[in-house]
């Protein structure tokens, strides 16, 4: 599918659509999105960091009563600890969210018409809190973050290891498959680029920080075509057409391998 343009959000559409991932408490046939077993090398990692008892600091996510055991380090190299990047567009950074301060603003995105035809989230704020809860709360497979550009938060991701998602079941995952969920917040920010140039970044930013991470994942709808559009402008290839529980998606992958020739 060609791009339509450079912009990952070109008119009003969002960039990703999140409800198959690990961030829903459940999908839409009942299963459980964290049901899927971790593998025995990080098991045994945990268990031993368990018996070593909980570290003193505060996990990067700001709730400091999660236990360190079970952070985002051991499964997504420590988002919060990645730092800011420069891009064309500012210097761009992941804030790892936090209920108490970010749910009123994600809410608000969540309810731009826009973004809630594909997040459908829209509704008070309890509904984003639940969506962000569940990952803040779990073991760390998925990192729900602020997008801050020169300071201003102005979108929201979600980092997650797709090959402990159950996306993993419609596709052939690599260990440490790492997807990324994406919308920009603002409209004045939607259909000039600017999406494709932080989804590029983005990409960039995980490559470099996850040295076990040969492909970096997404899944827009198909019928999303700004999103799958800007994916492809990124430096994303379309690797298959995927029948998911709630969508036909774009299966969209970024290689390692061919980074430098992007």
């Amino acid at each position: 599918m060609p791009p339509i343009d450079a912009s990952t959000d070109a008119g009003t559409a969002p960039v990703a659509e999140p409800r198959t991932s690990a961030a829903r408490a459940e999908n839409t046939d009942g299963q459980d999105t964290l049901d899927l077993r971790l593998p025995d090398e990080l098991l045994a990692l945990i268990a031993e960091q368990n018996a070593t008892g909980p570290g003193t600091g505060p996990a990067t996510t700001g709730r400091p009563d999660r236990p360190t055991a079970l952070t985002e380090h051991d499964l997504l190299d420590d988002v919060g600890e990645w730092g800011p990047v420069a891009t064309p567009s500012g210097v761009f950074q992941l804030i790892p969210a936090r209920v108490e301060r970010d749910v009123p603003l994600i809410s608000r995105w969540m309810n731009d018409p826009a973004v809630a035809a594909f997040w459908e989230l829209a509704g008070p704020d309890s509904v984003t809190a639940d969506h962000l809860t569940p990952q803040l709360d779990g073991d760390g497979r998925s990192v729900p973050c602020l997008g801050v550009l020169d300071g201003t938060p102005m979108s929201y991701w979600e980092i997650y290891r797709a090959d402990l998602d159950p996306l993993a079941r419609h596709y052939p995952a690599r260990p440490h498959d790492t997807g990324i969920h994406l919308l920009i917040g603002g409209v004045a920010n939607r259909g000039r680029g600017l999406g494709t140039t932080l989804l590029k970044a983005v990409a960039d930013h995980v490559l470099d920080h996850r040295p076990q991470c040969a492909r970096v994942v997404a899944e827009p709808d198909l019928r999303n075509t700004p999103s799958v559009s800007a994916f492809l402008s990124a430096g994303f290839r379309l690797s298959a057409e995927v029948d998911l529980p709630d969508k036909r998606a774009a299966l969209m992958m970024r290689d390692r391998a061919l980074r430098a020739a992007l």
